[in-house]
């Protein structure tokens, strides 16, 4: 007969260490329930009572989203709780609820019509003040729940909200997670980076895309895989957030922003549309950038007055199979595609 697995029994104490493990958790987190109307919200807001973090997303709801919120809080849906924190100033931190915050204000100032309404299609084309004086004050009246997390909440805790917010429902992408969970001095030296003027003129990409930080995205993919591809072996969110994590605090800033510079300046004079495909692209693709910029960095550092002729080999077969999409989570291609740009290279 095959053996079954023994069930293990949990004893007393292990129920007791559980269960006063809850307690010590929970203490770490006070919250306050309130009921805010719209009219407190935006006028809130617009005094600067509420702020949104660095931490958090950039406002990058499409036109679609913002009416179709609207559109729930007219036909009076249950709209999903939004999540702030006091600060010891007085005001409040939004760690959840920016886009509709904000779609509140856009479309109060007139800023934003409503349309593609599928349910209250006469309204389709009106701003705020083209409601009636009735409706206006039922839509100002209307009250939203928020979370109120108490000053005295470690900022630990209020990232790992934000964390659990944006990873159990279709919300902020891997990048804008990483960055809202884990603040600090690698975090920001990435930011700074990611806005270096000619790393951005070599690398097009469309404006959505760069209000999700797809920059930021780069610029960590670029260190991580320059510093430790090789220990690279399994999946690339894993790897980045544990690369991100263990520099948090203590790294080689200058040793790190010189490797930056020099792969960008390197990039810009000898190749011609930079990361991309051709003059005109308006992306790049990821694993093109991390082919380029580590195999220069990774030739760079073998022989800082590295001179080439040209780049022919990047039209060549063998790259376009190293940088095709299939081949961005695989570990075998990671390191054949960044080893292949530093070998032509270091062969002229």
């Amino acid at each position: 007969m095959p053996r079954t697995k023994k069930e293990h029994i949990i004893s007393k104490d292990e129920k007791q260490a559980a269960d006063l493990q809850i307690k010590e958790k929970q203490k770490q987190i006070d919250y306050d329930t309130r009921d805010f109307t719209i009219e407190l919200l935006i006028t809130k807001f617009e005094k600067k009572d509420f702020f949104i973090p660095p931490y958090q997303r950039d406002f990058v709801w499409q036109p679609k989203n913002k009416t179709l919120f609207l559109e729930s809080v007219f036909l009076g849906l249950p709209i999903p709780f939004m999540f702030f924190a006091d600060c010891d100033n007085g005001k409040q931190e939004v760690i959840d609820g920016a886009q509709r915050m904000q779609t509140l204000v856009e479309f109060y100032n007139n800023q934003l019509q409503l349309s593609g309404l599928k349910k209250l299609t006469k309204l389709n084309g009106f701003y705020f003040k083209d409601l009636s004086d009735t409706q206006q004050r039922k839509f100002l009246n209307k009250a939203l729940r928020i979370i109120i997390l108490e000053e005295d909440t470690p900022t630990a805790a209020r990232q790992d909200l934000f964390y659990r917010i944006n990873t159990t429902g279709i919300r902020a992408n891997d990048s804008e997670v990483r960055r809202g969970s884990y603040p600090g001095p690698f975090t920001d030296f990435i930011e700074k980076c990611s806005k270096d003027e000619t790393f951005i003129s070599l690398c097009p990409m469309s404006e959505n895309r760069v209000k999700r930080h797809e920059r930021f995205e780069f610029v960590l993919r670029f260190f991580a895989y320059l510093n430790n591809y090789e220990n690279f072996g399994h999946t690339v969110n894993e790897f980045l957030d544990e690369y991100l994590i263990k520099n948090l605090t203590d790294f080689d800033e200058t040793g790190f922003y010189t490797d930056f510079q020099n792969m960008v300046t390197f990039v810009k004079e000898n190749f011609p549309y930079g990361f991309a495909k051709t003059e005109k692209a308006k992306a790049t693709p990821r694993v093109r950038f991390e082919a380029i910029s580590v195999g220069v960095a990774l030739a760079l550092r073998e022989k800082p007055d590295l001179k080439i002729k040209n780049i022919d080999w990047i039209d060549s077969d063998e790259f376009k199979e190293y940088t095709t999409s299939d081949a961005s989570n695989n570990e075998g291609k990671l390191k054949l595609r960044v080893e292949y740009v530093r070998d032509q290279l270091l062969k002229e």
